[in-house]
C-alpha cells in the first residue's frame, strides 16, 4: 500500500476536506496513474451527501480522470508508462457474464466495480480522482489522444461517454433531427457530438439564456420550453430527444415533439419516479428509453472521434481548496459547462 494525498467527504452533511488514503500496490495487471485532472460530476455531489443512499465514509469523489502512467505491472501489455490516460466511472467487472462479453461492461450482470463509492475486489473501498494518484487494472484505462488537452478530455470519461451512447444508439446522424434538452455539462457534449455525426440538432432549455452558446456550440436551432408555443411549433418534429437533465419532466410533452417511431432517451437521473401515459407512446410508435454511459471499447471510440472532430469539454479549471464553492456553483447551474480539479494543488 502507498498513501496519496486526496480531498473528500467524511459525512453527508461536513464539506469535503483535505485527506489522505491508501492505495494498493500495482500488480500485474494494473498500472499507477499520475492524476492531472478530474472533472466534477454532479453525481459526485450526489454521493458526497448520501443523496441516492447511505455511502461508507471517508468517501473520495471524482469518476472524470485523466493523467500519466508512472508504474506499471509486469504483465501489463496496453499500455505504458508515459501514455495520457483516461479513467470513467467504473474500473472492473466480472468479464464474463454476457453483457461483458459484448463490450457492455456498464450492463454487468454481476455488477461492475465503480471508481468511487463502491467495493473493489480486495474487499476495500473504491476511492475516486479527487486524489493525485490511483491504481487500476489495464483493461479499464482509456487511451487519451494527443489531440486532446488532458482538462478538455477528463469530463469526456462521463459527460462525453454519456451522451454519445444514446446517439450512436438511436442512429443520430446526417438527415436525422435531434433535440437535446437541457445545455449543461451533459447537454453541451451532446449538442457538439450530435453536431459533429451530422445530425440537425436543435437545444430545447428553459429559457434562451443560453442561446448564443448553443448555436456557437454547433445547434441549429434553440427553443425556450418555458413558452407553451414552443411544443405547438414543434409538435412532431424530431427522430431523437436526449434529456440531459435531472429534473422531473412531463414526458408526455417531450414524447409530442417526437416524429412517428422517435425514441426520447433519458440520461439524466431524476430523484423521484416519472410518469408518463401509455397513449403518448401508443399514438406515434414513439419509445421511451435510458441509457447508462458506455462500455471500455465504446468509450475509446468515443475518445478517438472526439479527437478527429477537434471536440472537448469546455471547462473551468478550479484549484482543489475550492471544490466546496464549486459544488455550490454547480448546484446553482452556475458553470459553462464543466469543471476540472487542478490536481496539482493537492500535491
Amino acid at each position: 500500500m502507498f498513501t496519496v494525498n486526496a480531498y473528500g467527504a467524511t459525512s453527508a452533511t461536513e464539506p469535503l476536506v483535505p485527506m489522505t488514503i491508501e492505495r494498493r500496490d500495482p500488480g500485474p495487471h494494473d498500472v499507477v496513474i499520475e492524476i492531472h485532472y478530474t472533472g466534477i460530476c454532479h453525481s459526485d455531489i450526489h454521493h458526497a451527501r448520501s443523496d441516492w443512499k447511505q455511502e461508507t465514509y471517508p468517501l473520495v469523489p471524482g469518476h472524470e480522470i485523466a493523467g500519466i502512467i508512472t508504474e506499471v505491472g509486469a504483465e501489463v501489455t496496453r499500455h505504458a508508462v508515459g501514455d495520457r490516460v483516461g479513467v470513467g466511472c467504473m474500473i472492473d467487472s466480472c468479464r464474463e457474464c454476457a453483457n461483458c462479453r459484448k463490450g457492455e461492461e456498464q450492463y454487468c450482470l454481476k455488477g461492475n466495480t465503480l471508481t468511487y463509492a463502491d467495493t473493489g475486489a480486495d474487499g476495500r473501498p473504491t476511492q475516486g480522482g479527487y486524489s493525485t494518484h490511483i491504481v487500476v487494472t489495464e483493461d479499464f484505462v482509456l487511451k487519451i489522444p494527443d489531440a486532446l488537452s488532458l482538462e478538455a478530455a477528463a469530463p469526456l470519461l462521463c459527460a462525453g461517454i454519456t451522451t454519445w451512447t444514446p446517439l450512436r444508439d438511436w442512429g443520430a446522424g446526417p438527415g436525422k433531427k435531434v433535440a437535446v434538452v437541457g445545455l449543461g455539462g451533459l447537454g453541451h457534449m451532446a449538442v457538439k457530438l450530435a453536431h459533429a455525426m451530422g445530425a440537425e440538432v436543435t437545444v430545447l432549455s428553459q429559457s434562451l439564456r443560453k442561446k448564443d452558446d448553443g448555436l456557437r456550440l454547433g445547434a441549429h436551432s434553440y427553443y425556450a420550453t418555458s413558452d407553451p408555443a414552443t411544443f405547438e411549433e414543434l409538435a412532431g418534429t424530431f427522430d431523437l430527444i436526449v434529456n440531459t437533465v435531472s429534473a422531473n419532466l412531463d414526458l408526455d410533452a417531450y414524447l409530442s415533439l417526437l416524429a412517428t417511431g422517435g425514441t426520447l432517451a433519458n440520461v439524466g437521473a431524476p430523484a423521484e419516479p416519472v410518469a408518463v401515459n401509455v397513449f403518448s407512446l401508443l399514438g406515434g410508435h414513439r419509445s421511451l428509453a435510458g441509457s447508462l454511459i458506455g462500455g471500455i471499447g465504446e468509450t475509446q471510440r468515443m475518445l478517438d472521434f472526439c479527437a478527429e472532430h477537434g471536440l472537448g469539454c469546455d471547462v473551468e479549471i478550479v484549484p482543489a481548496d475550492r471544490i466546496n464553492e464549486t459544488y455550490e456553483r454547480v448546484l446553482a447551474s452556475d458553470v459553462r459547462y464543466r469543471f476540472a480539479i487542478d490536481i496539482s494543488t493537492l500535491r
